[in-house]
């Protein structure tokens, strides 16, 4: 028995314990013998695999030996009960309710513990697995109950904790206010479940849903059937379209809305291949028989189109982009065809694909949803993206350029659409759905010529019947691009505000100033004090704004008005960064972390090519204007060291010293070496070498009347130069005729009565004009030796350092008298009012006027700073 069963060590209770399991297993095998062969050969493998089990389970657990690893023991034989028994496999259902129940135990858990963060987040469980198990717009009822105990409990808690001093931790409070905010939601969508279980929560839950009836089998064809019916469809190069597991797709006018409503809901999911839906859709076009039919295909087919432009980095392909134009032109055509039927935004969607939506009594329209202006803007935004990834020195450039004028087709049509839309106060069109399509019109012409817009126009008018007529520019009315610009302006004042307003008077502005309207652009841009608040706008209408004010300044120059352009382009052009100020470029500056994110919104807000405004000839009309009002003003600083010195343009400042300290300078090359050549030569009184200087710039010929912008050049450079001669050569003169100065810079002698007049009345000149004699009369005042112009520099500087240093200690005090007094305020260093040696700020001072002079400095300078200041 040892031998066969246990080791010599084991018990005898043991031993005869495992002989009546034997003996018993030998019962239940002759039973086994009487079952059928199948059930016999499976309860061989089952014992077969049992005993490889139990020969594990010796090795690990006893070492058994002998015959005895041929035996089932206790554990074995638990285990062979369990396998003879069949597996229960559960439905998808059944798993899900057990989910179900799982999620509602651990929610009734936490709530005893008052964890409600916790129950937040499996409340969230919750909601999503009753989302799958919802059946025909009914939630499962145990859902139901949950939400119901669920709110009970919220709402003991809440009377609770008004009761109770000691408030709840802030995750639980979170978790808490969440919950209701929850609950109130779903009690709205399940209301009627709600009040029933409430009612009678037993006979809620008693209650059974009515099973759906299974659909009856189709009749299988055979597959010479199948065969014949693919052979008919097949299309005449022999091939057909196929669908899903290999079955052929037919297309009939019944069938449309069943292939839209099959594409909808595939649209956007991963793995779809859009091109193969718009070939599906093409083909639905081309069976399409009703109006309905046919517009309902083109919104789809359109939308699918703009999803292959949907990424971030590419652009729409091209002939894509050119068959959606096509297509939005053929549904204008088919609505003004039928005026019964209309697509606006807020119309329901039909469900019903057996058969398609009919005039009921009393109704006058057939309504599709979708959104005209939305797929303009999208058409547009499009070719504008196109447009930027487009190198602009090549001939694809101008190719493509040239759909500009479709586009702009597109956009009149949607427009004579919505105010075709509009005469019908019924139909509730919103004013900022025309109002955004008039603002892509105003975009596409208020930077154009006169002569573009016009053509524009005229090409926009032909296609369109007469019988439709606008209200807003009607036909024949505009005649000329800026009655249009004022009439589109005038709209947008009227009818928007906000974003959409400031756009529109920003493109008035602009082109006016494109047109040589300067008075009027000023005026304007002064008028509507968007200076004020362009930083609360987005960037979009920021980089509008940053245009408009560089055409205004270019403007002011074309006209002659040097000092208006140039302190009009000082805030563009003297920040350095005018290409990323105009969204004409990115510039990457030194030490600047840009991440990917930014540089890919940066990229995205660069305007294209044809809309640019040259930088070089910006920072020519800039660094000229600059010249013009900087060299005189150092001519005129550098005579008199009592004028407080300024500066005009720090850009032009930094290039002009720059410029002095090179050692050998060569013949200009580009636009800055001219510009700062004929600065020196102006500086030195040699007046027709600037102008040759500036003559030589090549850019000028891209500016319109080139002969009278150079005249007015030379014109202005003579008079600056007449006004350094004088602040340079003033001190070695007693009188000077007007006819010198004139035969010196070839100038009348009224003129320059004139200039020399102004100059006195504004003291800018320390002289007098004799009119008899025709001279200037330069009165003498105390000429400094070089030591007292030192001495009255170190003076300045002496002051603004006292300055600098009250400043700081007032910032550091905040004010505070007597900060840093140690001694109880007697012998005060500063501070308000404090200090009777130095009375501070607010102290009486000691030995002056009592008002400080411009430049803040105290310095009185005895007899000698009363002759300088006489």
């Amino acid at each position: 028995m040892s031998r066969f069963f246990r080791g010599g060590d084991d018990s005898s209770s043991e031993s005869s314990s495992e002989e009546e399991e034997l003996y018993s297993e030998e019962e239940e095998e002759k039973k086994e013998v009487e079952d059928s062969d199948e059930e016999e050969s499976e309860e061989g493998s089952d014992e077969d695999e049992d005993g490889s089990d139990e020969d594990s389970s010796d090795e690990e657990g006893g070492k058994k030996t002998g015959a005895s690893r041929f035996l089932r023991g206790d554990s074995s034989e638990s285990e062979g009960s369990d396998e003879d028994q069949p597996k229960m496999v559960k439905s998808a259902r059944d798993k899900r309710f057990a989910e179900l129940e799982t999620t509602i135990d651990t929610i009734e858990k936490k709530q005893k513990i008052n964890d409600w963060g916790a129950v937040s987040t499996e409340f969230d469980k919750l909601i999503r697995q009753a989302s799958k198990m919802t059946e025909r717009g009914q939630a499962p009822k145990l859902y139901i109950k949950a939400i119901v105990e669920l709110e009970d409990a919220m709402n003991e808690t809440i009377s609770k904790q008004k009761v109770t001093p000691k408030k709840m931790n802030a995750t639980s409070a979170r978790g808490l206010n969440a919950i209701k905010q929850k609950i109130k939601k779903l009690k709205q969508d399940h209301q009627t479940e709600v009040d029933s279980y409430r009612d009678d929560p037993l006979d809620f839950l008693a209650s059974e849903d009515e099973e759906e009836e299974a659909p009856a089998p189709k009749p299988k064809k055979t597959k010479a059937e199948a065969y014949t019916a693919q052979v008919e469809q097949q299309d005449d190069d022999g091939f057909e379209t196929v669908g899903k597991g290999g079955r052929s797709m037919t297309f009939t006018p019944e069938s449309i809305f069943k292939h839209l409503r099959t594409i909808l809901e595939s649209r956007g999911k991963k793995n779809t291949d859009r091109l193969e839906q718009i070939r599906i859709m093409e083909k639905l076009h081309a069976v399409a028989v009703t109006p309905y039919q046919t517009i309902r295909v083109l919104l789809t087919l359109v939308s699918a189109r703009f999803d292959l432009g949907s990424g971030t980095n590419n652009s729409m392909p091209l002939e894509q982009w050119k068959a959606a134009e096509k297509e939005l032109s053929t549904l204008f055509e088919v609505l003004l065809e039928h005026p019964d039927h209309i697509v606006i935004e807020n119309a329901e969607e039909w469900e019903d694909d057996e058969k398609p939506p009919t005039l009921q009594a009393g109704e006058k329209y057939i309504k599709v949803p979708g959104s005209v202006v939305s797929y303009v803007e999208r058409l547009d935004d499009e070719l504008t993206r196109s447009l930027q990834t487009i190198d602009p020195h090549t001939s694809e450039y101008i190719d493509r350029l040239t759909d500009e004028g479709a586009l702009y087709n597109v956009i009149f049509r949607g427009l004579l659409y919505y105010e075709t839309l509009r005469k019908d106060t019924a139909l509730e069109i919103p004013q900022d759905s025309v109002n955004r399509i008039v603002m892509r019109r105003l975009e596409h012409v208020y930077f154009k010529p006169a002569q573009v817009v016009k053509i524009l126009e005229e090409n926009a008018w032909k296609p369109v019947p007469t019988s439709v007529e606008s209200v807003i520019t009607p036909r024949g009315s505009v005649t000329d691009a800026t009655q249009l610009l004022n009439v589109l302006c005038n709209y947008l004042f009227l009818n928007s505000e906000g974003i959409i307003r400031a756009r529109a008077m920003l493109c008035q502005i602009y082109f006016l100033a494109l047109h040589d309207e300067y008075y009027k652009a000023r005026d304007m841009m002064l008028m509507s004090h968007l200076q004020e608040t362009i930083n609360s706008f987005d960037v979009h209408t920021q980089i509008l704004y940053n245009r408009t004010l560089v055409q205004v300044g270019l403007c002011a120059f074309r006209k002659g008005l040097v000092y208006d352009a140039q302190n009009t382009l000082q805030e563009i052009c003297g920040s350095g960064r005018q290409k990323e100020l105009l969204a004409q470029g990115v510039m990457m500056q030194r030490f600047a972390q840009v991440s990917p994110e930014q540089e890919r919104l940066e990229k995205q807000r660069q305007l294209p090519f044809h809309m640019h405004i040259n930088l070089e000839l910006l920072e020519c009309v800039y660094l000229t204007c600059s010249m013009l009002l900087e060299i005189p003003l150092l001519a005129q600083t550098g005579s008199s060291p009592d004028i407080k010195k300024r500066i005009i343009s720090k850009t032009y400042r930094r290039m002009l010293e720059y410029h002095e300290r090179q050692i050998f300078t060569g013949p200009p090359e580009n636009t800055r070496d001219h510009v700062m050549q004929a600065s020196r030569a102006l500086a030195a009184g040699e007046w027709k070498k600037s102008i040759n200087f500036i003559h030589s710039i090549k850019i000028w010929e891209l500016m319109p009347n080139t002969d009278e912008i150079k005249t007015m050049l030379s014109k202005q450079i003579q008079e600056e130069g007449l006004r350094t001669y004088l602040f340079t050569y003033a001190p070695f003169y007693d009188t000077l005729a007007v006819s010198t100065l004139s035969s010196m810079f070839e100038l009348d002698d009224r003129k320059v009565a004139s200039l020399v007049s102004k100059m006195i009345s504004h003291e800018e000149l320390a002289a007098a004009l004799d009119q008899v004699t025709s001279t200037v009369i330069f009165r003498k005042g105390v000429e400094l030796s070089r030591l007292q112009s030192l001495a009255l520099t170190l003076s300045d500087k002496a002051a603004a350092l006292i300055e600098t240093n009250e400043r700081t200690l007032e910032q550091r005090t905040q004010g505070t008298a007597n900060a840093f007094d140690r001694r109880g305020g007697q012998n005060a260093r500063g501070g308000r009012g404090g200090g009777a040696k130095r009375g501070g700020r607010g102290g009486a001072s000691i030995g002056g006027t009592g008002q400080r002079q411009a430049g803040g400095t105290q310095f009185t300078g005895g007899a000698l700073g009363g002759a300088v200041r006489s």
